[in-house]
């Protein structure tokens, strides 16, 4: 009975660092772009809705971070945010059986997608397409767009705003030029969020070789690279309907997070890993606040 009880254990852990790897934490900032701009374009809650939210919730972000984690591995070894919540840190071992379950999980789910939303909107293929394969091309090798700065914090945003195109694009919306504003406005969030989150690994980063938005243009011009962007998402907001300019004011918290690193050195670099941890709990609350305006907005149309 020991060696069972022992062996189920086992599992379990293993099963756990497996979860682990799709960085339960964020799996929020995938799956709601996706159910609400389904639901905001289409005002129905219906299987399609059910089934991508559950994809874009788990599956996706088994596929993205898991991937991540299994090929930047030796780098994560020198990595002292590696093991938790910002990342697991996977032994050898579970590295099969991380991409496995990413493919397996998405696999029934994706195929359920693709049937229930049919041929009515067939451009939302491609923005499909697109969001998997910047999936894969941020780590993989022979792509590693993670390593190419610049297009490191673009695929990177890619990877939150392309849920909410596709969701948009299978809802057969209308793109209109208020609608195109906070889409660039989310794109500029996610690079910011992107290129500031890279700051904290200058020092890793470049004892592995390497290379990022941040280590290619040092850690304070990143930084500011950063607020630059949360910036520009601020202003593009004031181009859309009422009551979407009072989200430009919901960069404020970023801003205040990330304006204490404006001109930290590149020794320096992992102490904004303070302002990254402040913007993961702001990430919630702007959330709300977000959510509150797509609901007044949704009743005042």
């Amino acid at each position: 009975m020991s060696g069972a009880s022992t062996h189920g254990g086992g599992l379990r852990h293993r099963a756990g660092q497996v979860l682990l790897s799709s960085r339960p934490i964020s799996w929020i900032n995938t799956a709601f772009p996706f159910a609400a701009a389904y639901v905001l374009t289409t005002g129905e809650v219906d299987a399609l809705l059910v089934v991508g939210t559950l994809f874009f919730l788990i599956p996706y972000n088994l596929l993205m971070y898991g991937i991540n984690d299994v090929f930047d591995y030796e780098s994560d070894l020198r990595n002292p945010r590696k093991g938790g919540a910002e990342g697991a840190l996977l032994d050898p071992s579970l590295h099969r059986a991380v991409v496995w379950a990413g493919v397996l999980t998405s696999a029934p789910l994706l195929i359920a997608m693709l049937w229930l939303a049919g041929t009515g909107e067939p451009w939302s293929w491609v923005v499909l397409a697109v969001s998997l394969f910047a999936v894969f091309a941020y780590s993989v090798p022979g792509l590693r767009f993670k390593e190419r700065p610049l297009l490191d914090s673009i695929t990177s945003s890619t990877h939150f705003v392309s849920p909410a195109v596709y969701g948009l694009a299978v809802a057969g919306a209308e793109f209109t030029w208020p609608l195109v504003a906070l889409l660039a406005a989310f794109f500029c969030w996610g690079m910011a969020s992107h290129a500031f989150g890279a700051v904290q690994d200058v020092v890793p980063d470049r004892a592995a070789g390497i290379a990022s938005v941040a280590t290619a243009f040092g850690a304070a011009a990143t930084v500011r690279l950063a607020l630059g962007l949360w910036a520009a998402a601020s202003l593009l907001m004031l181009a859309t309907p009422w009551p979407g300019p009072l989200a430009a004011l919901l960069v404020l918290p970023y801003l205040w997070a990330a304006w204490p690193y404006r001109s930290v050195t590149d020794a320096a670099s992992g102490e904004s890993n303070r302002g990254w941890r402040s913007f993961i709990l702001i990430n919630y609350f702007v959330g709300f606040a977000v959510t509150m305006l797509m609901i007044w907005w949704a009743l005042i149309r």
